[in-house]
């Protein structure tokens, strides 16, 4: 990845580990890659400097390279933490992507009190996570073994285990699960030969003080209650650290259940939708998890040779219905404000007659693509 191929669209490869397949990706996203006869991105500045950021962060500690994508609704965050995944597998990290982290404290999944670690634990989820993980990063977790053995209620894993075998028995017993996905997540920060990726969207859901989630007095459970958002934290404030490798994070302001706290504002110094002061509610444990997090920006426009590449390919998949040419183009350009989501949905997409709907985050689009419900109006 070089400057030369900014404003070039490329297309990601349809490899057997494709961390879109397997992690998933935002339903926005989601949404246009089924649009598109070949899922691909546009090569901006920002996606440069991530590339070269992570190619330092391979030789040192996660703890120092902790980043969080920040700007205004469709600048393309999203986009570019993919990318990121995409680069750092095609460079033989390890990668776990969170493209949904608003699953892990939305009360979706299953969770259970622990007394031995103190916090509610979430199998299916963690279950769920270790498929994930080995399906992406089978081959390298063949070449790593554990360190020390492992015992577990009736089931027991030798030092020397891969943890390619750890990471599929956890998958297949949500009860070990949790138990499996800890020893895991020790075992890479404690190994130096293979770097790894953690790359988290909707960001800012960890960080909200509640969760939906219940405890038994029906009062709110923290996040740092709950083992998932808990590993992350951990992560992203540097209490837990890979030797090698990065995180990554993309908040996303679009949300009203899971606003941008002030304690994330405050750290990566963002002005935010309300005005605040020194009086206002903050939390002292999640200032201690957002310590030391940096502020990577995300251009909130196109640049002209970015958005002619994007015009291009959309055109070239038949997109439009009014004849592509200059004027079209700098009119769609123009009255999208060189936004990347509106350019697309509201300017190029909004040329056909019957366009999809503005996308609604809460709408089960790939029941509406399939046509088995209508589309929210």
């Amino acid at each position: 990845m070089t400057e030369n191929m900014i404003g070039q669209v490329v297309a990601f490869d349809q490899i057997p580990n494709d961390p879109i397949k397997f992690f998933g990706t935002p339903k926005q996203m989601l949404l246009e890659f089924r649009l598109l006869s070949q899922r691909c991105s546009v090569i901006r500045n920002i996606t440069i400097f991530t590339a070269q950021e992570l190619d330092e962060a391979a030789a040192g500690p996660s703890r120092k390279t902790r980043y969080v994508l920040t700007g205004p609704s469709g600048c393309g965050k999203s986009f570019l933490l993919l990318q990121a995944v995409q680069y750092c597998l095609a460079k033989d990290w390890i990668v776990i992507y969170i493209p949904r982290a608003k699953t892990t404290v939305n009360s979706t999944t299953t969770h259970s009190y622990d007394l031995r670690t103190q916090t509610y634990l979430q199998p299916n989820f963690a279950s769920q996570t270790l498929r994930r993980i080995l399906e992406v990063n089978s081959a390298n977790l063949q070449t790593l073994t554990m360190r020390h053995g492992l015992n577990f209620d009736r089931r027991s894993f030798a030092s020397g285990t891969t943890l390619a075998q750890l990471a599929s028995a956890g998958a297949k017993e949500p009860a070990l699960a949790s138990v499996a996905l800890e020893t895991l997540l020790n075992e890479l920060c404690q190994q130096s030969k293979i770097p790894v990726l953690l790359a988290v969207d909707d960001f800012q859901a960890i960080y909200n003080e509640k969760t939906t989630y219940r405890d038994p007095h029906f009062s709110a459970i923290r996040p740092y209650h709950l083992a998932i958002p808990r590993y992350i934290l951990e992560f992203a404030s540097g209490k837990r650290s890979f030797q090698k490798g990065a995180v990554l994070g993309a908040v996303t302001a679009a949300d009203p259940a899971f606003p941008i706290p002030n304690e994330l504002l405050d750290e990566l110094g963002l002005a935010g939708i309300h005005p605040r002061s020194p009086y206002s509610k903050r939390s002292k444990i999640l200032q201690e998890y957002s310590k030391g997090l940096m502020n990577l920006p995300v251009p909130e426009e196109f640049s002209l040779r970015e958005a002619a590449s994007v015009f291009e390919t959309w055109m070239r998949d038949n997109a439009l219905s009014a004849p592509a040419n200059d004027e079209l183009f700098l009119a769609k350009y123009t009255e999208s404000g060189g936004n990347p989501k509106a350019f697309v949905w509201q300017g190029i997409l909004g040329t056909l007659e019957g366009a999809p709907p503005v996308l609604d985050e809460n709408a089960n689009w790939p029941q509406i693509m399939e046509g088995r419900i209508p589309a929210p109006i």
